[in-house]
């Protein structure tokens, strides 16, 4: 059988897909954020999203861990019998793999093995499409790739250049390669430091304009794209399929207030989201740190909600996005044109709370309400003053109609007489300009 994500067949190449298994094992005693079968579904989209063919796909329930292949004999032979009598080309193992495990698994099964990990850095280097994206991808594959030298990696020579490499003729060739990836990493570390100091021009360009960042998070297939082109009426990739927007995109949108706002679309999040890219896309999520506004979507119609916006939170956390650092957020439960009308109607009473916004960005419900949510949180931020300028400092007055909103004027025989509602950052820096000689 084939087993798609959300019934449908995703290619990213015109080449016939190889044929795969999908493994989720359910390990006795490991605690679980989500049911197994729910996991099987997730990695089965993931591993459709790279164009492979899905012959089969089961959970495997593990009640004693085996070190040298995780799985158990009887496991193994069964991936083996499926693999030969299927000509399986590649296997899908949901979990992490250690290089040793990977290694026997396949030797044993006769097929090449794949973890989550992995998975996932073929989906990314199959999306990116910015340099940035790529230079990111190949740090994070780099990375991952150091961990498993177990065979030539001569390809990697023509990356290297020169003429030659540097050890000498004694040296194994185990740590050549590992050699070459180091200096292939030292070199995508520079480039993206590069990329960084761009990116914060960029930036110090957009926070002379009075934009405050809302920037969407959210789990994979949330819908945050999707939501993005309704709200900007931008035509960002959106297709029922995870990962399908990996590189950011920015956008300007007016609210209902007519304040305008920069809306950045950004790369969903994941459970067991691997280390390497966490690191690696900390470029690209630096304008989750940097906004002034998050928009967490979640798909409202999926029966893993709760357990995908812990893994959203874990993330954030692990980008320092907690405690003191927590960002302002609105909560988005997407999707509700998917909802059965007795779970919508019982959402529409707990919105009444203004706990979150129910919305669908296919149909465009809620959509107005979340505007106006948005709104309401940024000045929310904002910190009204009333201040007395002379008419002759001109400077302020355009700096305070420029950066804050001008919320009431009064033209008195002394100067103008505002009430103004200012950012805090905004609100320290007239303060400075009061201070200054």
């Amino acid at each position: 059988m084939t087993q798609t994500k959300g019934g449908h067949r995703h290619q990213v190449t015109d080449l016939p897909p190889e044929t795969a298994i999908v493994l989720h094992p359910d390990i006795a005693g490991q605690p679980a954020s989500r049911t197994a079968e729910g996991a099987l579904e997730e990695a089965v989209g993931l591993t459709c999203a790279i164009n492979l063919d899905v012959k089969h796909a089961w959970v495997s329930p593990i009640r004693k861990v085996r070190p040298s292949t995780l799985l158990g004999a009887g496991a193994v032979e069964d991936l083996k019998t499926h693999c030969e009598a299927d000509e399986i080309d590649v296997v899908i193992i949901d979990t992490q793999l250690s290089p040793g495990q990977q290694r026997n698994l396949e030797r044993e099964i006769g097929a090449k093995v794949i973890d989550r990990t992995g998975l996932i850095l073929e989906i990314f280097g199959a999306r990116a499409r910015t340099a940035e994206g790529r230079l990111q991808v190949e740090l994070a594959q780099m990375t991952y790739q150091r961990t498993r030298l177990v065979r030539s990696w001569t390809h990697l020579e023509r990356q290297r250049g020169g003429a030659g490499f540097m050890g000498g003729p004694g040296e194994r060739q185990i740590e050549l390669d590992r050699r070459m990836i180091d200096d292939r990493i030292i070199k995508l570390k520079k480039e993206l430091v590069e990329v960084q100091r761009t990116r914060g021009l960029h930036r110090s360009s957009r926070k002379k304009v009075p934009y405050p960042v809302v920037a969407l998070v959210g789990y994979t297939n949330a819908g945050k794209s999707t939501l993005f082109n309704r709200l900007t009426r931008a035509d960002v990739m959106a297709e029922d399929m995870l990962f399908a927007t990996l590189d950011p995109t920015m956008r300007s949108v007016k609210l209902p207030g007519g304040r305008m706002v920069i809306l950045s679309d950004t790369v969903g999040f994941i459970s067991d989201l691997p280390t390497q890219l966490v690191a690696a896309f900390r470029a690209t999520l630096e304008e989750v740190l940097e906004a002034d506004l998050l928009l967490h979507v979640r798909d409202a119609a999926d029966p893993d909600t709760g357990a995908q916006k812990r893994d959203v939170e874990q993330v954030l956390e692990e980008l320092g996005l907690t405690g003191d650092d927590a960002k302002a957020m609105v909560e988005v439960l997407n999707k509700s044109d998917l909802l059965q009308p007795e779970d919508l109607a019982q959402l529409e009473n707990l919105a009444d709370g203004q706990r979150f916004v129910l919305a669908s960005a296919l149909t465009g419900d809620g959509c107005d309400d979340l505007m106006a949510a948005i709104d309401a949180r940024l000045a929310a931020q904002r910190t009204v003053i009333e201040l007395d300028v002379d008419y002759a400092d001109g400077k302020t007055l355009a700096w305070l109609y420029r950066r804050g909103q001008v919320l009431n004027r009064e033209d008195r025989e002394e100067g103008a007489y505002l009430t103004v509602a200012l950012d805090p950052a905004d609100l320290a820096r007239l303060e400075r300009l009061s201070e200054a000689p």
